[in-house]
C-alpha cells in the first residue's frame, strides 16, 4: 500500500497473512464481505476462513496467485469470492507476508455507458487502465488485462499496489496521485517482464494523463502502456559504444586494456566475457590465424558472478582450442561465430573438453558469440561473449554491437602491444648502454639505481663512475630530453663522449663545454641543418674526486643540485653554479671545489626523483635530505630508502637515476713526493730513493719494474720538459702509480723506434711493463703517469 493511502479504505476487502499462515491485518471491506471483525480473526490461522469442504488454494509457485475461494461468512453461509494474493517485499531479513485482496463490485456509474469510460476508450488506442479519483481501477481494456495477466472484470476497484507488489506498482501509484492532484501529464519508464509471457523483460513507457469532465474537473487518470524495447535497446547499444570509447584504452597496457573490454561488456551485453590473445612471434608481431588447433593465452575475463567461477582458464594461462570450438572457427574465418548450446559443432567441442562440458551444464550456458580481435590488418586474438543468466540468445544486433566494441578494443590492444614492444626494445637498449656494475675504486664506494618511467616512454637518464689517473674517480649523471629509442640512443652517444673526454683528464667545466658542442651538432643534424631546431637537449653533472687531496671538483649543465651527507651530520644541498643545459651553445660552465671528509656521501640524481604530483619541489628536496640523513648500513640500503620515500607505489612518471658515492681518503703514508732537479746525473739517486720507499711500503715485488719506469719518466722530463719537475708515488692494496709532472704543456707520444735509433724506446718500454699509462694536462703543465698492478698476497 502507498504510505499516503490507509490499508483500510472500507471498499476493497484486504487481509495480510503472515508467513506462518496467521492473519495479521483485516480491513473494513473484509468485514463487510464476510462479517468477521478484526478482533475475531487477527492472530488466527487464515485457513479457518475456508468454508467446510472448500478446496484450499494451491501452494503459490511465484510471487502472485489469483482464483476463486469458498469462504465462510460469520452467519455460517458460504461466500464464493475471487481473491488476488501477492507476496509483499520484506522490510528486513524476515520471511515475507502475503496481501490478499477481494475487489468490490462495480462502483456507481461504472457500467459500459459510463461517459468517463467511453471517453478513455475513445482517446487511448493502446493498452489502457482508468483510475477514479480514489485511484481505484475503474476500467481496463483487454490489451492491458493481457499484460497484467488477470481477468479484466476481476480488477475493478483495486489500486495498483493491490494488483502487484513490485516496486514498479508503488512507483506507478505515486505518479497517478501526482497527476490526479496537479492535472498535468506524466511519463514513467520501467523495465520489467509482463506477467504470463515467455519472453524476457521489456522496456515500457507508461503515459499517465488526467481525465476531465465537461467542466474541466479532474475525475480520473488514464494510463496507457507502450512497449518501446527496440528504442530502449538502441539507446543501450549507443551507451555501450560510448562507454567503450571512454573506458577502453585508458592505459598502454595490453592486459589492462583486455580487462577493460571485458568489464564494459558485462552485464550490458553478456553474462561472461573472456579475452584470449595470440602470443606474438619473436619479432613482436602476432602470428595471425592459423590452422586449428589454436593456442591462445587468456588475457582477461569478467563475469556477473563474483570470482568468475565459469572460467576454465586463468589469466596468463595458455589453452588450446580445436577446430570445432567457436574460438578457432572465428579466427580462421575472420568473422563472428555465434553458437547455441544445442549446435552440433559446440557439442563436438564440449565432448572433447569434459571440463567445459561440466561448466556449461552447471551454469546453464546456452549461447556464445566469438568475435576475432583485428586491427591494422593483424589478428590479435578473440573475445568470447557468453550468456547463461539472460534467457534470450544473441541477436544480429548483438553481433553488430559486439563487433563495434571489439573493433575499438582491438585498436587499443594493438596500440598497447606496439607501445610495449617499443618500450621493451628501448629498455633493452638503455640497459645495454648503462653500466651493469660500478667499478671498484680506491676513491669511492658507489651504489646506483635506475627506474624507467611507468606511464610514458623510457627516457634518456644515465649515470657512470669512471676511474681516472692518480687514484681519482669521475662521477657523472645526465638526462636527455624526450623519451623513446631516440632519447636512449642519444644517451648512449653522450655517455660514450663523456668517457672519451674523461680519459684525457679534462677539467669538469672543459668537459661540459666539449659535450655542449656535441649536443649542438646533434641538434643541427636532427633539425636538417637548422641550428635552432632544438631537437636534442640534455642536462649533466660531472664531478671528479681526488682521494689524495680529498677534494671534489664539480660542474653542472642545467642539472639538479647534488647533495652531500657528511659522516656526522644532516645532508645538505651543494650550491653549485647552475650552468646552461647542454645544447644551448656559446655559454660558459663554472667549476666548484668542495673539501670532503672521509665517509662523506655524495648524492647525484635526475629530476624524475623529485617530480611528485602531490607535493611541491621544496617538499621533495626536504624528503630527500631526510632519507639521506638517516643512518644506514650500506649505500644500497640508502638507495632503497630514498626511492621508497620519494616515489609513489606505482612508480614514477619520469625516468629516475640515482647515484650515491661514499668517499674514501688515501692516507699520506701511502703517498711519496720528490722534487727533481733538472740534472740527468741525479736520476740514479732518485731511483735509489724510490727503491727505499718501496721497501718501507713492503712492495719489493714491484721494485724492478717501478725503478725502470721511474727512470724512463724522470729522464724524459729532464730531457724534454721544463722545471720544476716533481715525482709522486701513490699506492693502495692493488695498484702502484708513478707520476712525473713538469711545466711543459707538450704531451709525449708513443712511437716505435727504428733499428739504428739511439732513443724513442722509453715510453714503449713503459707501456709494455705497466698496466696502463697516459698523460693529463694541469694548470702548470702536464703529468705523465703509469699504473703497475701489484701481486695479491698469498
Amino acid at each position: 500500500m502507498s504510505p499516503d493511502e490507509p490499508f483500510d479504505d472500507g471498499v476493497a476487502a484486504r487481509a495480510v497473512i503472515a508467513a506462518d499462515g496467521t492473519l495479521t491485518e483485516w480491513s473494513e471491506g473484509a468485514r463487510r464481505l464476510l462479517g468477521h471483525t478484526a478482533d475475531e480473526v487477527v492472530g488466527r490461522p487464515a485457513v479457518e476462513l475456508l468454508a467446510d469442504g472448500a478446496d484450499p488454494p494451491p501452494t503459490p509457485v511465484d510471487a502472485r496467485w489469483s482464483g476463486t475461494l469458498g469462504l465462510r461468512h460469520r452467519d455460517g453461509r458460504t461466500v464464493s469470492v475471487w481473491v488476488l494474493a501477492h507476496r509483499r517485499p520484506p522490510d528486513g531479513p524476515e520471511a515475507t507476508d502475503w496481501l490478499a485482496v477481494a475487489p468490490p463490485g462495480m462502483p456507481d456509474g461504472g457500467g459500459p455507458d459510463d461517459p468517463l469510460l467511453r471517453a478513455a476508450l475513445a482517446q487511448s488506442p493502446c493498452a489502457m487502465m482508468i483510475f477514479d479519483e480514489r485511484l481505484r481501477l475503474h476500467g481496463v481494456n483487454d490489451a492491458m488485462a493481457e499484460l497484467v495477466g488477470l481477468p479484466a472484470d476481476r480488477l475493478r476497484g483495486l489500486r495498483p499496489t493491490d494488483i502487484g507488489s513490485r516496486p514498479q506498482s508503488r512507483e506507478l501509484e505515486e505518479h497517478l496521485r501526482r497527476v490526479l492532484h496537479t492535472g498535468r501529464r506524466h511519463d514513467m519508464q520501467t523495465y520489467m517482464k509482463a506477467t504470463g509471457e515467455d519472453r524476457g523483460p521489456h522496456a515500457w513507457l507508461a503515459r499517465i494523463a488526467p481525465l476531465t469532465d465537461d467542466e474541466g474537473r479532474v475525475r480520473g487518470v488514464c494510463v496507457t502502456a507502450h512497449d518501446f524495447s527496440d528504442q530502449y535497446r538502441s539507446r543501450e547499444r549507443l551507451q555501450l559504444v560510448n562507454e567503450a570509447s571512454v573506458r577502453i584504452g585508458t592505459t598502454l597496457d595490453v592486459t589492462r586494456t583486455a580487462q577493460e573490454l571485458a568489464d564494459v561488456c558485462v552485464p550490458a551485453l553478456a553474462d561472461f566475457v573472456s579475452v584470449d590473445l595470440l602470443d606474438p612471434r619473436d619479432g613482436g608481431e602476432p602470428p595471425g590465424p592459423a590452422a586449428p588447433p589454436v593456442s591462445l593465452r587468456r588475457a582477461a575475463h569478467r563475469s556477473v558472478d563474483p570470482g568468475s567461477p565459469e572460467a576454465v582458464a586463468k589469466p596468463g594461462q595458455v589453452d588450446v582450442y580445436p577446430e570445432d570450438s567457436p574460438q578457432a572457427a572465428s579466427l580462421v574465418a575472420g568473422h563472428t561465430v555465434v553458437a547455441s548450446g544445442s549446435s552440433a559443432d559446440l557439442e563436438r567441442w564440449l565432448a572433447w573438453d569434459p571440463v567445459r562440458f561440466r561448466r556449461v551444464r552447471e551454469y546453464g550456458i546456452h549461447s556464445t558469440m566469438s568475435v576475432p580481435l583485428q586491427a591494422r590488418g593483424a589478428t590479435l586474438g578473440v573475445a568470447v561473449f557468453t550468456r547463461f543468466r539472460r534467457p534470450e540468445p544473441f541477436t544480429d544486433d548483438d553481433v553488430l554491437l559486439a563487433e563495434e566494441v571489439t573493433a575499438r578494443a582491438a585498436v587499443c590492444i594493438d596500440n598497447a602491444r606496439r607501445y610495449s614492444r617499443e618500450r621493451e626494445t628501448t629498455l633493452t637498449l638503455q640497459r645495454s648502454l648503462l653500466p651493469r656494475t660500478l667499478p671498484r675504486t680506491a676513491a669511492v664506494e658507489a651504489a646506483s639505481r635506475y627506474l624507467p618511467a611507468t606511464r610514458s616512454g623510457v627516457g634518456g637518464d644515465w649515470f657512470d663512475v669512471i676511474p681516472l689517473s692518480g687514484m681519482r674517480v669521475a662521477m657523472v649523471v645526465g638526462d636527455v630530453v624526450g623519451h623513446g629509442i631516440q632519447a636512449s640512443a642519444t644517451m648512449g652517444r653522450l655517455r660514450t663522449a663523456v668517457r672519451t673526454l674523461a680519459d684525457i683528464d679534462l677539467a669538469p667545466d672543459e668537459l661540459l663545454t666539449h659535450l655542449d658542442d656535441l649536443v649542438v651538432r646533434l641538434s643541427q643534424e636532427s633539425g636538417g641543418g637548422d641550428a635552432d631546431a632544438g631537437e636534442v637537449g640534455a642536462t649533466c653533472l660531472y664531478a671528479v674526486y681526488d682521494p689524495v687531496s680529498r677534494r671534489c671538483t664539480l660542474a653542472r649543465a642545467g642539472h639538479p643540485q647534488p647533495l652531500l651527507a657528511p659522516p656526522d651530520g644532516p645532508a645538505r644541498q651543494l650550491d653549485l653554479p647552475s650552468g646552461p643545459p647542454l645544447g644551448v651553445g656559446g655559454l660558459p660552465f663554472e667549476c666548484a671545489e668542495v673539501d670532503l671528509r672521509e665517509g662523506s656521501v655524495l648524492a647525484f640524481h635526475t629530476d624524475g626523483l623529485l617530480a611528485g604530483r602531490e607535493r611541491d619541489l621544496d617538499a621533495s628536496r626536504r624528503m630527500l635530505r631526510e632519507a639521506l640523513s638517516a643512518p644506514a648500513g650500506s649505500l644500497d640500503e640508502t638507495c632503497d630508502r630514498v626511492l621508497h620515500a620519494l616515489l609513489p607505489p606505482g612508480g614514477s612518471a619520469d625516468d629516475v637515476a640515482l647515484l650515491l658515492a661514499r668517499t674514501r681518503g688515501l692516507p699520506s703514508s701511502q703517498v711519496a713526493t720528490w722534487d727533481i732537479p733538472a740534472d740527468p746525473a741525479l736520476v740514479a739517486p732518485i731511483r735509489k730513493q724510490v727503491v727505499d720507499q718501496l721497501e718501507r711500503w713492503e712492495l719489493l715485488e714491484a721494485t724492478f719494474t717501478a725503478e725502470l719506469v721511474v727512470s724512463e719518466l724522470v729522464t724524459n722530463a729532464i730531457r724534454y720538459g721544463a722545471p720544476p719537475i716533481r715525482l709522486r708515488l701513490i699506492h693502495d692494496a692493488s695498484t702502484l702509480i708513478c707520476e712525473v709532472s713538469d711545466t711543459n704543456h707538450t704531451a709525449p707520444h708513443l712511437r716505435r723506434a727504428k733499428t739504428w735509433d739511439e732513443g724513442g724506446r722509453g715510453l714503449l718500454l713503459v707501456a709494455q711493463l705497466t698496466q696502463r699509462w697516459g698523460s693529463r694536462h694541469t694548470t702548470e703543465g702536464k703529468t705523465i703517469w703509469a699504473e703497475l698492478a701489484l701481486l695479491d698476497e698469498v
